[in-house]
């Protein structure tokens, strides 16, 4: 399996009094979002599946990857908190997506894509490529930010390939 954890792009400082799971993406974020976007596009990391966070800005921030995805995506709260033993018995269960029964990605791990938040992206990280979330606010996971992953979704069994930070995805955009 590989996957892609993204970290929700740039979202508007909270209000006094508005919930936390409302707040919005920026109009940068947005437009920061488009060029990291663009910059997946760019290494063909395309995805059979997309599970974000129901928290605004993380299923804003779903939709604009929304391009690089062949098959389902939805919300799952399982993303609007620490990692779980049913977190990963969600994204282990999968299925391929459509695409890739069609054959789009025909011989390769089903690829997904999760959209959450700081600091349980960090702490996921850390804890399918050490066995331990211990680490995981150390992770430089910024706004906007991939961390690409293969192996079994289980804690310990995932390897880091890449950790792109959003200033090199922009960079490998072509727009």
């Amino acid at each position: 399996m590989e996957l892609l954890l993204v970290r929700h792009a740039i979202a508007a400082d909270p209000r006094p009094g508005q919930p936390d799971a409302q707040r919005s993406l920026t109009e940068r974020g947005r437009r920061r979002m488009r060029k990291a976007v663009a910059g997946l596009a760019a290494m063909d990391l395309r995805c059979d599946r997309l599970l974000h966070s129901p928290w605004k800005r993380a299923a804003q921030t779903a939709e604009l990857l929304r391009p690089l995805v062949t098959g389902e995506s939805h919300a799952t709260e399982l993303l609007a908190r620490a990692p779980s033993p049913e977190l990963l018995a969600h994204v282990r269960g999968t299925p391929r997506g459509e695409a890739a029964e069609r054959g789009d990605r025909a011989g390769r791990a089903p690829r997904v894509a999760l959209v959450g938040h700081q600091p349980w992206m960090g702490e996921l990280l850390a804890l399918l490529i050490t066995g331990s979330d211990r680490a995981g606010e150390a992770a430089l996971f910024g706004k906007g930010g991939v961390a690409w992953l293969v192996g079994e979704c289980k804690p310990g069994g995932m390897q880091l390939r890449a950790l792109f930070p959003p200033r090199v995805l922009r960079s490998l955009s072509r727009t």
